[in-house]
């Protein structure tokens, strides 16, 4: 097959799939809404910026999509990353039509056979705009329909157009196929859940025999406008006035200023290390290491970062919402939380510390579940089976 992916290539989401489908033998072009130098056999190579993403300053193709961000002071604010969700959200759609007119001539000249474009906002958008004659197929992402559709006018009517378009969808959970039909997809139409990253590669992201002897926390979520960190931090001194051991890291948040500040205002800069970004291998170690992972996110499909910690053998717990509850049963294979309560995440982060049988249970569970359900060698077959069946649709 040839195809083109229209997607964010600077991420370690874009290059798993874009990897498979050229292991297979396929033929595979970029579109890329961020400048990067992907590490991949690429047919072609295409940067198509849209709201604003050639801000950006170029990355190699290890980074994970949406952390690397040009800093002005060397750090960014949980305050102006949501500010910065919000201008985009705002003025972002009104990028839209240049954008699909530049990836229209890219889909003239490349003639794919499918046109994966890998979120609504707004690679989604953009390819429904651009209207190619071929199948499009539309991956949804966690936070496309409970953060950003109906943030503005304008993303609200282009969410529309979108799921009008799409000739299939891909999203990572049963929720957000709902969601989609009741955005205007058609039911009669292929829709498809797997894993967003295509999976978790097992050979990478194992449990290991032991864990740290101290009490470990990973929170790998980073600085993002839809994670309450502000609760997680203040959660902390809750934990430490009953577990004064525990040690708490933080992934994507060294030199991030409100995170120093809150480590500051709260005193518990002995119990908290802001890491950098980490690389994949680097976080495969931190959740075999760790004994809980915590993700306080408000909107969320399948965290990536969920079925990495659950493959680690690391106790996960999560903010309570409907997509998380597809994979996490409370009590049983982990915890869930108001992500709004500092005291009902200590609650939950003592409650597991604290019952070594809960998390030994739930970690036979979860290494099981994510072998079963998210392992890459079982999920990407799948999407090549899904795209020959978009493809033979179309045919027909």
């Amino acid at each position: 097959m040839r195809l083109l992916f229209y997607i964010d290539g600077r991420s370690a989401i874009a290059l798993n799939w874009m990897n498979f489908f050229l292991d297979q033998g396929h033929e595979v072009h970029l579109a890329s809404t961020f400048a990067c130098q992907p590490d991949a056999r690429l047919a072609s190579y295409h940067l198509t910026p849209v709201a604003f993403s050639s801000a950006k300053r170029s990355t190699g193709a290890s980074a994970t999509a949406g952390v690397q961000r040009s800093r002005q002071g060397g750090v960014w604010s949980a305050s102006l990353v949501q500010a910065r969700t919000k201008v985009r959200q705002w003025l972002g759609p009104l990028t839209l039509p240049g954008a699909a007119r530049k990836l229209r001539q890219i889909i003239e000249t490349v003639q794919p056979e499918l046109v994966h474009a890998m979120r609504i906002p707004y690679e989604g958008m953009t390819a429904a705009l651009a209207d190619p004659k071929m199948p499009l197929l539309i991956s949804v992402w966690g936070n496309d329909f409970t953060l950003h559709a109906p943030a503005t006018a304008l993303m609200r009517d282009y969410t529309h157009r979108a799921l009008r378009r799409a000739d299939a969808l891909h999203a990572d959970c049963q929720r957000d196929i709902r969601l989609a039909q009741s955005w205007g997809f058609d039911k009669s139409k292929l829709a498809f859940v797997l894993p967003g990253a295509g999976g978790i590669q097992l050979d990478l992201f194992s449990p290991s025999g032991e864990q740290d002897k101290t009490p470990l926390v990973i929170n790998p979520r980073g600085i993002r406008a839809y994670v309450r960190n502000d609760t997680f931090f203040r959660s902390i001194p809750l934990v430490l006035a009953r577990q004064h051991q525990v040690r708490f890291v933080c992934n994507t948040m060294a030199g991030e200023a409100q995170a120093q500040g809150w480590v500051n205002e709260l005193g518990i800069a002995a119990n908290v290390d802001l890491l950098p970004q980490q690389t994949r291998p680097q976080m495969a170690a931190l959740f075999r290491r760790a004994w809980l992972a915590v993700s306080p996110s408000t909107h969320d499909g399948t965290p990536n970062t969920l079925l990495e910690a659950m493959a680690c053998g690391c106790f996960p717990l999560a903010g309570d919402l409907e997509s998380i509850r597809e994979w996490i049963t409370p009590g049983v294979n982990g915890l869930l939380f108001d992500p709004a309560d500092p005291q009902a995440l200590a609650a939950s982060i003592l409650s597991a510390l604290e019952d070594p049988t809960l998390r030994q249970r739930a970690r036979q569970i979860n290494l099981k579940l994510v072998a079963q359900r998210a392992a890459y060698e079982k999920v990407m077959p799948k999407a090549l089976a899904y795209y020959q069946e978009i493809s033979a649709q179309a045919a027909r």
